[in-house]
């Protein structure tokens, strides 16, 4: 054994990794002390400066604004999902038709900015009052609040239409073939089977949607809707405070923390049988 070792060249040594001080490190030392100096004097001019009066003078309107938000969110997103349903369906359709309209449908809504269409409902619509008038529909499109929901609706439609139809294409196609061949109908295949696998797929980019939703919705207040942000817009004309906006986000930092723990919370509910 002894000669045998004798026999094996010895392994090199590992390369020595240099380690001295160069010109960019120091300068980059001294950059990131600076930024640390920087942020520490913000943290303290916004600690020593805070006015908790102004904030409980206008806390009845940030509490509005606030259920306002959770309110248009909540409800353009559950009309979203109604929606994208049958567009999800024509996305996937062999009807050549169904396929391009709805493709346009998705196109446009994902293509452009959340704003320009909130402006194209609200301001755009109302240019054709008259032919609105004309068949009863100006009762709708005259409340910003109505233009703001039918806006979020049809943009969070055109996402979770592709959400769902990506998870839908996700699922084996070997689950539709074994249904085949216990004789099962396509209607039964598609509710029992393909859909509930699908949406335990969708969860997490649903909650993504759902929180995009929640920080996209801060531009209605463009539109005279009086959510959180359209009553910050209102607290700091009558303030000059930078603080109302610093209020603002922390609501909305609140909202999208606690909708993020109750995502996952249901997550992990409804997928707690795959981890077993």
């Amino acid at each position: 054994m002894s000669h045998v070792s004798e026999l094996i060249p010895p392994r090199p040594a590992p390369p020595q990794v240099s380690r001295r001080v160069t010109k960019s490190h120091i300068i980059g030392v001294i950059g990131l002390a600076v930024w640390l100096l920087l942020a520490a004097g913000l943290v303290y001019m916004m600690v020593s400066n805070w006015d908790m009066d102004k904030f409980v003078k206008y806390e009845q309107r940030y509490r509005s604004g606030l259920l306002t938000t959770v309110t248009l969110v909540f409800v353009s997103v559950l009309l979203g999902a109604l929606l994208s349903a049958p567009i999800a369906y024509a996305r996937m359709s062999k009807n050549r038709v169904l396929n391009a309209v709805s493709y346009a449908y998705v196109y446009l809504f994902r293509g452009t900015p959340l704003l320009a269409q909130i402006y194209l409902i609200y301001y755009g619509v109302g240019s054709f009052r008259t032919g609105i008038e004309s068949v009863g529909l100006w009762w709708f499109f005259r409340e910003a609040w109505n233009c703001a929901l039918l806006s979020m609706t049809l943009n969070t439609a055109a996402y979770q239409a592709e959400i769902l139809r990506g998870a839908i294409q996700s699922v084996p196609r070997g689950q539709t073939e074994g249904a085949k061949s216990l004789g099962l109908p396509p209607s039964v295949t598609f509710w029992k089977i393909i859909l509930p696998q699908a949406l335990i797929v969708a969860l997490r980019p649903y909650g993504n949607e759902i929180i995009l939703m929640i920080k996209g919705s801060a531009v209605v207040a463009v539109v005279t809707v009086l959510d959180l942000m359209g009553q910050t817009r209102y607290t700091f004309s009558r303030t000059f405070d930078y603080q109302a906006y610093l209020w603002a986000a922390v609501f909305y930092l609140s909202i999208v923390e606690a909708m993020r723990h109750a995502w996952g919370w249901m997550e992990a509910r409804l997928t707690r049988h795959l981890k077993r």
